[in-house]
């Protein structure tokens, strides 16, 4: 499920687009119809000065006599009427074209909105491989802007397309009112300045999937720049990344200067054939005012429809060309709504009581499929138990601990509860029933009562004391002006790593989940924050099954199990005196490298 992987297979399949589109469309057709049924006159008034020049020019100018359906007209009546006509029907269409503008753009962001909240849903259900796969940059790129590419200018371009053709359309109907064979000759002129755009199409494509992967690894590099902006100072890598998004920038310049390129010549060309045509259409409108089957007036009318009309027709083959480029970026958003999570969630049972046994058998998982991480691992843990795993940093105590609350599904063998695979548990049932606390644990932007109610939505003030209290939160809120309610920065970026993680302790204490992996929790603390953090994991794991990958030796020596992994494999396991005898065992020699000097220290 890697993003940059883009092929948009359907860029081109308008109907199976419209048709996957609809659902947006269909809530608010009226407005649409409404907003395209405008775009019709608004197009059609463009004839209208054209159209009049014909009448001004024989009867006010040259005098002749001009009848319409019996009744003749009056070069007086014409003078004093064309010029104030002309500008009423320019107000009349700018009315129009104001009413159209503010419809066009309320439907496309109403459309591009409801697309992004459905990609939204999609994305927060994705599972962690997607997340592992994929940078933020380009997954900001695919679900955030590509919506609006898609939406913001379908209708847009739609509406401008049915105004350049209707407005074509009028202007060819005043071509021939004038004369039907300068008329053939002007539209066989303008078709042959139309035919290039079908050779666009796969350059589009091309240049769109490319620009998307290149402008989400511009993102991503913004993103790390922010995030990292400590690591990139203390590292001197200014220059370093400085260099990486110019040359990031000067790639997606050059992707569209190659589009630019290849679009760039239509104008010309078609500037050329048109003048070609007008050329061609003068001699011919001479000779038949000479002949006496055209009047000037007519010829004049003529040449002016012949000239507005190149502009709806340039305009049809720019948005011909703009919207080819939009069905590629709705097909790049509907790839996204057929990526397909690998964490089902077709479980039936529930899981409502702490499981008496936890059993991995026979456990084997791999993150691509060319290095499998885990090897046939097999243990139990009983219920009320602590099992600690150790081992060298790699090994794979993490994923242990992360197939739990199925953030990644095994490859082969079970993870048991009570004999029932996790697997036949609602995802949210099983969740449910999880307390998780990392070494990095994030935290939302808003309040620290937010963070510690994402445990509980509905805990009362009763339950927020306690876990405060227990998680020794309860000192630092006094120092806070507005104590719980204090709003932090986003990841806490304004508290101190022992802050946080008392805060995760409490939001996870409030959760009061049976089951509780700590994921090397207290590793990155100094020794002071370390000896607070630990008591309050102490409250924690009070009657939980626990799960924990530690440094500290407290939680390692009061452990009913230790498991010693290693390069994926278990390969010692039992308490801390069975495995402490054993000479030159993996634990024994991990213990006197790791955890001696910090037992001597303490």
């Amino acid at each position: 499920m890697k993003l940059n992987n883009i092929n948009t297979s359907n860029a081109f399949d308008y109907a199976y687009l419209l048709k996957r589109i609809y659902p947006y469309l269909k809530p608010i057709m009226f407005r649409i119809v409404i907003a395209f049924l405008l775009a019709i006159p608004l197009g059609l008034l463009d004839g209208v000065t054209a159209f009049a020049l014909k009448p001004y020019i024989d009867v006010v100018i040259n005098g002749q006599t001009y009848v319409v359906k019996g009744y003749s007209l009056t070069r007086d009546f014409l003078a004093f009427w064309i010029p104030p006509g002309i500008v009423i029907f320019a107000g009349v269409q700018g009315v129009l074209r104001y009413i159209n503008t503010y419809l066009s753009d309320w439907i496309s962001m109403t459309i591009a909105n409801s697309i992004k909240v459905d990609l939204f849903r999609k994305l927060i259900y994705l599972d962690s491989k997607f997340y592992d796969d994929n940078s933020s940059g380009l997954v900001i790129a695919r679900f955030l802007n590509d919506p609006d590419n898609a939406s913001r200018q379908l209708i847009n371009s739609i509406k401008t397309l049915i105004t350049s053709f209707t407005s074509a359309t009028g202007l060819i109907f005043v071509l021939l009112y004038n004369s039907w064979e300068l008329a053939v000759v002007g539209i066989i002129v303008l078709v042959c300045a139309f035919l290039p755009m079908a050779f666009l199409r796969k350059k589009i494509k091309e240049v769109s999937n490319k620009g998307t992967v290149v402008g989400g690894n511009i993102t991503t590099s913004f993103n790390e720049t922010y995030k990292g902006n400590k690591v990139i100072s203390g590292y001197n890598l200014q220059e370093d990344m400085y260099e990486k998004v110019k040359r990031l920038i000067r790639e997606t310049f050059s992707l569209q200067m190659s589009l630019t390129k290849r679009v760039g010549w239509l104008s010309p060309i078609m500037y050329i054939i048109a003048s070609l045509g007008i050329a061609f259409v003068m001699l011919a409108g001479n000779k038949l005012i000479v002949m006496g089957r055209l009047t000037t007036g007519s010829f004049a009318s003529f040449i002016t429809s012949l000239l507005l009309l190149y502009k709806p027709i340039k305009t049809i083959g720019q948005d011909l060309t703009s919207i080819q480029g939009i069905f590629v970026a709705i097909s790049r958003v509907f790839e996204l709504f057929d990526f397909d999570t690998r964490i089902k969630d077709d479980g039936k049972e529930k899981l409502t009581n702490s499981p008496n046994v936890i059993e991995f058998k026979n456990v084997s998982f791999s993150y691509d499929e060319d290095n499998e991480v885990l090897h046939n691992i097999s243990f139990k843990a009983q219920k009320g138990q602590t099992i600690a795993l150790v081992g060298n940093s790699g090994g794979g105590k993490s994923t242990v601990v992360s197939l739990l609350p199925r953030f990644y599904d095994v490859n082969s063998g079970e993870i048991l509860f009570d004999n029932v695979n996790v697997k036949k548990f609602k995802l949210a049932s099983l969740r449910n029933n999880i307390s998780q606390v990392f070494q990095d644990n994030f935290l939302f932007s808003g309040t620290i009562r937010d963070n510690i109610l994402i445990g509980k939505k509905d805990a009362t003030n009763e339950e927020i004391e306690k876990v405060i209290k227990a998680s020794h939160l309860d000192e630092f809120i006094a120092t806070l002006d507005n104590g719980i309610d204090t709003n932090i920065a986003e990841n806490g970026v304004s508290l101190s790593g022992g802050q946080k993680q008392r805060i995760a302790i409490a939001r996870a204490m409030i959760k009061n989940a049976p089951i509780v992996v700590l994921d090397e929790a207290t590793s990155a603390l100094d020794n002071k924050s370390e000896k607070i953090v630990q008591k309050a994991l102490d409250n924690l794991m009070k009657d939980k099954t626990v799960f924990v990958i530690a440094h500290r030796l407290s939680t390692i020596f009061n452990a009913d199990k230790i498991i010693v992994i290693e390069n994926g494999k278990i390969v010692e396991s039992g308490t801390h005196d069975e495995l402490i005898k054993i000479e030159n065992g993996k634990y024994h020699n991990l213990y006197n490298m790791q955890f001696k000097n910090s037992e001597e220290a303490l």
